[in-house]
């Protein structure tokens, strides 16, 4: 399938594309599924090659000629109230941003909300930055889904490492383990 300038195939089969927590997430969600026409089936992701320096949502976006609103960037958060400390994932459309002060933060439960450091995120979801997906997320993380994405019928999203992106639908994304559809994106 063609999106923007990149042809897609189905992810299942390129594992060299992806993080490996991604690719075991999406091989357990495919031996789960027992739809196989559902829009929430790990056989309908796809997955294409990209240039690893233009992973970045503008520059990725700018390159292969797609639209910001048509990919979902997934942003690490760190919660804290008191001596607990934990982490969550929210996914927004590339033309907006999280409302991670706000609405994010209330959701949680934080008193203190703060965008994960690299090194964490990294090392605690085995992806690469600036390619971090919420598919293979640690099993005890919430993910927060905006409405927007949860809507769309396409989506560019990370694949774990930056030599990829992945084409799935909002429906896919709400249909995580852990996943939770709210409002919490701001207008970009």
């Amino acid at each position: 399938m063609r999106f923007g300038t990149l042809d897609f195939e189905p992810a299942l089969d390129s594992p060299v594309l992806l993080a490996a927590p991604t690719a075991a997430a999406l091989e357990t969600a495919a031996a789960r599924a027992t739809d196989a026409a559902s829009e929430t089936d790990a056989a309908g992701v796809l997955v294409a090659a990209i240039d690893p320096a233009v992973a970045d949502t503008a520059a990725f976006c700018e390159r292969y000629e797609i639209s910001m609103a048509d990919g979902a960037n997934c942003v690490i958060v760190q919660a804290r109230r008191g001596e607990r400390t934990w982490y969550a994932a929210c996914l927004v459309r590339g033309s907006d941003r999280a409302d991670v002060n706000g609405a994010v933060r209330r959701h949680l439960g934080a008193r203190r909300l703060s965008f994960a450091p690299m090194d964490d995120a990294v090392e605690l979801t085995g992806m690469a930055y600036g390619g971090i997906t919420p598919i293979g997320l640690p099993d005890d993380w919430p993910i927060l889904v905006d409405e927007s994405v949860a809507r769309r019928d396409r989506l560019i999203v990370g694949s774990g490492i930056r030599g990829s992106k992945l084409l799935v639908t909002g429906a896919f994304l709400a249909g995580l383990p852990n996943a939770e559809v709210l409002p919490i994106a701001l207008p970009g």
